[in-house]
């Protein structure tokens, strides 16, 4: 009686060798296209916006989940914590505006 072999993924598959030319020039990737282009300019929205998520980033003020961005400058200035005027004149100026006056984790339950 013959034994029988294990079936073996080759046996469905079959085996192509590539030559060696065929795997060098696979490895040598091109290279990425240089770019010149400087990043374009931030409008003073987006900086103001920048400088109110470095705001909500500082720890300093205190938390500022569950409450505005005026009301925590205003509790950080009620505690004596100095927070920076500009950020105050910015939030009193966009009062309206959701991107001002929420804060960077407004988005998240507490």
């Amino acid at each position: 009686m013959t034994a029988k072999r294990a079936a073996l993924i080759t046996d469905s598959f079959k085996v192509v060798k590539r030559s060696r030319r065929e795997e060098k020039t696979e490895k040598r990737a091109p290279s990425p296209p240089q770019q010149d282009t400087e990043p374009r300019p931030l409008t003073a929205r987006e900086e103001g916006l920048q400088e109110l998520r470095q705001f909500d980033q500082d720890w300093r003020y205190g938390p500022c989940t569950g409450i505005s961005r005026l009301q925590r400058w205003e509790r950080a200035a009620w505690h004596g914590l100095n927070p920076p005027q500009e950020i105050r004149d910015m939030l009193l100026s966009g009062d309206t505006d959701p991107d001002y006056t929420h804060c960077l984790w407004s988005d998240y339950p507490l």
